[in-house]
């Protein structure tokens, strides 16, 4: 018996620690909940993805990687809340692959239009040996081919950098660094087998020479090579701000689109939206909570309080997971949430009735609540998992909004199991006991009976 109790103290306190630690962090905004497009406002995007060129046996690995591509520059902007999925629809008569985008919090929506759909072009030139600043652009007839200008061979004397074929298609990755010496931005550089092979021959061959760095064909930075550089390591030392530098990463990073992407729709929510809509969530649940809670109470007495509690507890540990998993809020998630709610007390429910039941057969308190636990664990367990797959099939094939609202009934129901089987039971446990007076035979009964 004293053992049930210490156990039931240490829960309790753990509790009330717990749900101290999640109002302590969010009041403090030194961890506070991840918050969707809907709640936290930001930009909608709609994307056509062109695939009439792509066979149809590639048509889903294509859209995978576009998504993937997309997912880079998107993380590029430092938006951790960032969703991208692909869909399907057929609303035109044809069947058509979109590509939607959400990011809370953005409010620039030209600026990340931009980053999406750019791909930079990244050259590493040398020094021209035969470059001549007065040198006039001068057409001979040689460069004239089948009525066509070869501007290449014609600017040749008057460009300071030419080409070495090292791009940035055997760029591997870059990285946002910092100089350890003036704290500047800078970007790091590391080329795949190929590229380094190219940027070891570039720099053995222009010793004491430079070495252009373009994007998008304007000289970034033109760093001096003092020795010959193996590895594939190259950093650009460019005039760059922290912002700028993790956006070119992120370009750089995410490489050229596997099919061309046209712009849809573009929908802004407003954060005073979004403010609004979490609130009235926050006052649904809670009403909704204490609703449960006074009628637990008045038709199940002391077995009802301990279930509030226990709902207390099945409360405070979901809002923890929603903060330190994290899981992105949405106003469907609120709402699978409310509805976790009172799945969470069918539970206690059922082994209630099923106390009930073993009390009016003679049975005693003790052995009452055990009988109840066991016999009603599998209607419980049948109840939960239905619940559980509906949640998998919907987060498996419904659109994002039905994702956040899968995700967090399915992380509900997996918990409320634990908080009727285990919390409540702990405490009933130890405040049961074995002798069943009159005081308790009236607190464990239910409705209006004695």
């Amino acid at each position: 018996m004293w053992k049930q109790r210490i156990i039931a103290v240490i829960l309790l306190a753990a509790a009330v620690g717990l749900g101290f630690l999640v109002y302590n962090t969010e009041m403090k905004k030194t961890k506070t909940f991840r918050l969707g497009l809907d709640l936290s406002g930001g930009t909608h995007l709609v994307y056509n993805a062109d695939v009439s060129g792509v066979p149809q046996a590639q048509v889903t690995d294509s859209l995978s990687t576009l998504r993937e591509v997309i997912e880079k520059r998107v993380n590029g902007l430092g938006i951790s809340e960032a969703t991208v999925t692909n869909e399907t629809t057929t609303l035109t008569g044809t069947r058509e692959y979109r590509l939607v985008v959400d990011l809370p919090g953005i409010t620039d929506v030209q600026k990340a239009l931009d980053i999406i759909g750019q791909t930079p072009l990244l050259e590493f030139k040398i020094e021209n040996p035969d470059f001549d600043p007065n040198k006039q652009l001068v057409v001979t007839p040689d460069m004239i081919k089948d009525g066509q200008i070869d501007l290449s061979q014609a600017m040749q004397g008057s460009m300071p950098f030419i080409q070495t074929g090292l791009t940035g298609q055997y760029l591997e990755s870059a990285t946002l660094e910092f100089n350890p010496t003036t704290s500047a931005p800078t970007v790091g550089l590391q080329f795949d087998a190929e590229g380094s092979k190219k940027f070891e021959e570039i720099t053995k061959n222009n010793i004491g020479k430079s070495v252009a760095i373009y994007l998008d064909g304007e000289p970034i930075s033109t760093p001096m090579v003092n020795e010959a550089i193996s590895g594939g390591r190259a950093v650009i030392n460019g005039d760059f701000t922290p912002e700028e530098a993790r956006q070119l990463v992120g370009r750089l990073n995410s490489g050229a689109l596997p099919v061309p992407v046209t712009l849809v729709s573009t929908e802004s929510i407003g954060p005073t939206l979004g403010a609004d809509a979490l609130r009235a969530g926050m006052h649904a649940g809670l009403i909704g909570l204490i609703a449960i809670m006074v009628l637990l109470v008045i038709w199940y007495r002391l077995p009802g309080l301990i279930a509030s509690v226990s709902l207390l507890a099945y409360s405070i540990i979901m809002l923890a997971l929603f903060k330190y998993i994290p899981v992105t809020l949405t106003s469907a998630g609120i709402a699978g949430f409310i509805i976790s709610l009172g799945m969470a007390v069918d539970a206690n429910i059922l082994i209630f009735e099923r106390m009930k039941e073993e009390l009016r057969a003679g049975k005693g308190l003790k052995d009452a609540i055990s009988e109840g636990f066991d016999r009603a664990w599998t209607s419980i367990r049948d109840g939960n998992i239905s619940s559980m797959l509906s949640a998998i099939i919907l987060f498996m094939f419904g659109t994002t909004l039905i994702k956040g609202f899968a995700i967090v009934f399915g992380l509900g129901v997996l918990i409320s199991m634990l908080s009727a089987i285990t919390i409540s039971r702990i405490f009933l446990k130890a405040i049961g006991g074995s002798r069943a007076g009159r005081i308790k035979q009236f607190l464990f009964s239910s409705g209006l009976s004695q």
